[in-house]
């Protein structure tokens, strides 16, 4: 078998959507936008959703909107895909990258005792898909102590009135939190459509709002519309509407926008993700589990507790006992077996870039801890049963392979 690991779920009703705005001859952003932001409104129990051209794109948009700029601070967690820090980093701020827990999610506590007056937001990260502990970050954030080094500056922070917090939803589309939509958890819910994403547009992503009052998601829904069209008050798609070029320039903005040529796929699987996509990875998470259960090299993980569910995005196997070096060979043993797996993520101080700016894996233990032994299995709708039996085969042979011929090495060298 060759089996991929996470291609996108293309059937006939994506490619009718698609061909049904080619033949509209009306490609960027108009109405199949609107309707994908309609949709995730209803999926997410949210204010207001904004689609946008990738993860970072809202990300960058929302701390722009917040007032954060240089010299402020924004606390992320080390294990995380690099785009968590560099919107940031883009806006002129500092990220500040904390420890997590055993769960692959931030830890509340570590967040505490990184705040400054100089903190002004929150990037919470939804790894694989399970939501962070909100109620705990939640509380944390409600503490006098936390609320009184608060430092707002700009009419949204003083609004506020506290930091900011942000969820970087990019894995967790459809997971739940007290057996609500998980987005609601947040002032804001940023998703991602990547391509590897549950729901995907090829590239892009959605910024839901969910602020406490007196906040109008309807003005900052608005200003996030034009703010990501270059500070144009009119989109493309309201010019075309006869005698209506003459378009004003209101802020310095960007070019963010979503088109609806791929906002067109989005719509097509986001109108059956709810019954019929997710619960197809929740069945294939489950068998995985099942299957790994009796092996006493099985950490397994967290999917659902008695507040959350995961959206099973991502099915990250942890093998006990192992560094990087068995882990990889593990991946090679799969590979040679046409199984295509991955890993998720490498904990941004181990990168270059995060190097250079004086960041140092050895700060952050338990992400190299979670990073040295996992490996991220396919998980994906169109998984035939005989594939997902296949791989369960495949992962048990090359963990025990593995296990009896590799000596295991110190973890931290």
């Amino acid at each position: 078998m060759n089996i991929p690991f996470s291609p996108p779920f293309i059937d006939q009703l994506v490619i009718d959507e698609v061909m049904d705005s080619l033949k509209s001859n009306w490609i960027t952003s108009g109405p199949k936008v609107k309707a994908l932001e309609t949709e995730m409104v209803q999926l997410t129990d949210s204010k207001a959703a904004v689609c946008v051209n990738s993860w970072t794109s809202g990300a960058m948009l929302m701390l722009k909107w917040f007032g954060i700029g240089e010299g402020d601070e924004v606390i992320v967690p080390a294990y995380t895909y690099c785009a968590t820090a560099l919107c940031v980093l883009h806006c002129g701020a500092t990220p500040v990258m904390v420890d997590i827990l055993d769960d692959f999610t931030i830890d509340p506590e570590k967040i505490r005792a990184s705040i400054t007056p100089r903190t002004k937001a929150i990037i919470a990260v939804d790894i694989a898909g399970l939501p962070c502990r909100y109620h705990d970050i939640q509380k944390m954030m409600a503490a006098p102590e936390v609320r009184e080094k608060f430092v707002p500056r700009g009419p949204e922070q003083e609004q506020l009135g506290r930091i900011l917090l942000i969820a970087d939803a990019a894995h967790s589309i459809g997971a739940q939190y007290d057996g609500m939509p998980a987005a609601v958890q947040s002032d804001v819910a940023i998703f991602s459509f990547h391509a590897v994403k549950n729901i995907t547009t090829g590239e892009g992503g959605c910024i839901c709002l969910n602020l406490p009052y007196p906040f109008d998601h309807t003005q900052i829904y608005q200003f996030l519309k034009l703010f990501s069209l270059n500070g144009q008050n009119k989109d493309a798609f309201s010019k075309s509407q006869g005698g209506n070029w003459r378009y004003d320039i209101l802020c310095k903005g960007y070019k963010m926008n979503m088109p609806d040529l791929c906002a067109a796929v989005g719509l097509a699987q986001i109108k059956r993700y709810k019954n019929f996509l997710l619960p197809l990875r929740k069945i294939i998470a489950l068998k995985y589990c099942a299957a790994f259960a009796g092996y006493d090299w099985f950490t397994e993980p967290l999917l659902k507790d008695e507040c959350r569910e995961a959206s099973y995005h991502l099915f990250p196997l942890r093998i006990k006992g192992i560094g990087e070096t068995e882990r990889d060979m593990i991946i090679d043993e799969l590979v040679t077996l046409g199984i295509t797996a991955n890993v998720h993520f490498i904990p941004m101080p181990m990168l270059s870039y995060f190097k250079s700016l004086g960041f140092a894996i050895g700060d952050y233990p338990n992400s190299y801890a979670q990073y040295a032994c996992e490996i991220s299995l396919p998980i994906y709708p169109q998984l035939r049963t005989a594939e997902v039996e296949y791989i369960i085969e495949g992962v048990i042979s090359s963990v025990q392979k593995t296990l009896k011929t590799a000596p295991v090495a110190d973890p931290l060298n």
